[in-house]
């Protein structure tokens, strides 16, 4: 498994955790400071997710794109389910510094993206919600100095995945889901008390505790044979170190393809990554799981403030590219 991109088999197959959160997982665009914004007792947020205004222009231009892709893959008989993970800073309004405010446009982008995607006769659904659901007893549904979701909150939108492809599309029994490991503990810093503050001040942070599940030994996983039917797409959030496609395969009963970047790299790149390899084309998959960051909706294909540059390229390029994927 490439640790930047790879491909999860379900079934009883698992990988060893082979990555650190302060590095690979840091999903962070290419953008100018403030990089952290300290909350209250500790809580960090990315900087470069802004909190004040919506470019609403390249919001509606990047769904028109998901639309035009889902209309794409649903004349291969492709369907697309597009996860849309909160913002961090929406999601714990009352854990910002004081004086901190979202504006009304921020604050109801993510219905916003929910209302244009539904509206697009893209199958998606509400993560917020589940996350909210996550956030009992001790769990929460992100890290508090990092800029994922917990493991909890990535399986508890696993599952919600899963129900909405088994009321959407008709898999065929295909295999055997992922076996799930024990939970276990891991103490670390957080990726954006890691990467962007000084170690006085990560010092003063702590670390967290990271309750993930135990996974398996490279050489002990046995890999399903059986194709995969559903391949999920997108960046450091879906990563295995957190669990998103080993519980959707869980809840599934088959395997799940994965294809994933870091954040930097951006979604419109992954998903050529996925659907130009040569293993879509052998083995067309039934459902791509699109996963996208709520923020993220607003940058440009071509915005170098945005992403890397290997993955920039107008939106043109792009619609050409995966037209001649999906025609092989």
């Amino acid at each position: 498994m490439n640790e930047r991109k790879g491909r999860w088999l379900g079934g009883v197959a698992a990988i060893a955790m082979t990555i650190a959160l302060a590095g690979v997982l840091a999903t962070r665009p290419v953008l100018a400071a403030p990089s952290v914004i300290e909350g209250a007792d500790g809580w960090l947020f990315p900087g470069w997710e802004r909190t004040d205004t919506v470019n609403r222009a390249q919001l509606e231009s990047n769904l028109k794109l998901i639309r035009e892709t889902k209309d794409a893959l649903a004349a291969r008989h492709i369907g697309l389910v597009v996860v849309v993970v909160p913002a961090k800073a929406s999601f714990y309004p009352q854990r910002l510094p004081d004086g901190m405010k979202l504006s009304p446009e921020i604050k109801s982008r993510y219905a916003d993206i929910l209302g244009m995607l539904a509206n697009a006769g893209v199958v998606t659904f509400n993560d917020n919600e589940v996350l909210h659901s996550v956030e009992h007893d001790n769990q929460t549904a992100f890290y508090r100095a990092d800029y994922h979701w917990t493991a909890w909150g990535s399986e508890a939108s696993a599952d919600a995945t899963a129900q909405v492809i088994h009321s959407k599309f008709d898999l065929p029994p295909s295999g055997t889901g992922t076996v799930l490991g024990e939970w276990t503990n891991d103490r670390r810093y957080g990726d954006l008390a890691m990467n962007f503050m000084s170690p006085e001040d990560r010092k003063r942070i702590v670390r967290d505790t990271y309750t993930v599940r135990k996974q398996a030994d490279s050489s002990d996983a046995l890999l399903d044979s059986a194709p995969s039917q559903v391949m999920v797409v997108g960046n450091s959030f879906v990563q295995p170190y957190l669990g998103f496609s080993q519980k959707l395969s869980n809840a599934l009963g088959q395997p799940v393809a994965l294809t994933w970047n870091p954040g930097n790299i951006g979604p419109w790149k992954t998903f050529l990554d996925a659907v130009e390899s040569s293993g879509f084309a052998q083995q067309k998959v039934k459902v791509i799981v699109w996963q996208f960051n709520e923020a993220q909706m607003e940058n440009a294909l071509d915005s170098a403030d945005s992403w890397d540059p290997k993955s920039l390229m107008p939106a043109n390029t792009w619609r050409s590219r995966v037209t001649a994927a999906l025609a092989r």
